[in-house]
């Protein structure tokens, strides 16, 4: 079998990288690149759907740091729509859909994220397949490649 090699070369990302949402007000989270997960999931609670001017809105709060309840986030989005989304444990769930700009490495794209509570896991956000799909190869065994560990709240380590 032959292989083809790349037309273009594209931008590699570590498993883990920092991300801002600044459409949403989010400097910097940090997110799990999973290629596992077809959509991207951000943490999200107090969700609240309403309706401005004849469109339907939804406002939700996020802690964007792990073990971090005091950072508080209040951000208002369209809402795109609802979906049945199937959760790491198996179990579907209906899911408010936002679409939004995220920004990895100077690299701003609009993404599809998901709404729901990760609380209990270890990332605030993920960033599933089709947000890095034609525009990123992961390398699984890196991170922070193209985001800088040196962020506002002093974290320093590539261990974090």
């Amino acid at each position: 079998m032959k292989v083809q090699p790349f037309q273009q070369q594209l931008p590699i990302i570590g498993w883990r990288e920092l991300v801002a949402l600044p459409e949403l007000g989010i400097q910097e989270i940090k997110a799990k690149i999973d290629t596992g997960a077809r959509s991207s999931a951000l943490h999200a609670f107090d969700v609240e759907s309403f309706e401005l001017d004849g469109k339907r809105m939804v406002r939700f709060k996020v802690h964007p740091y792990q073990r971090d309840a005091h950072c508080t986030v209040t951000a208002v989005a369209a809402l795109l729509d609802q979906r049945q989304i199937r959760n790491s444990g198996g179990q579907t769930q209906m899911r408010p859909v936002i679409q939004t700009i995220v920004e990895l490495g100077g690299d701003r794209w609009p993404i599809e994220l998901t709404l729901t509570n990760r609380d209990v896991m270890g990332f605030r956000m993920l960033l599933g397949r089709q947000a890095v799909r034609k525009r990123f190869l992961v390398d699984a065994g890196q991170s922070f490649l193209r985001s800088s560990t040196e962020s506002r709240r002093g974290n320093n380590s590539k261990k974090s």
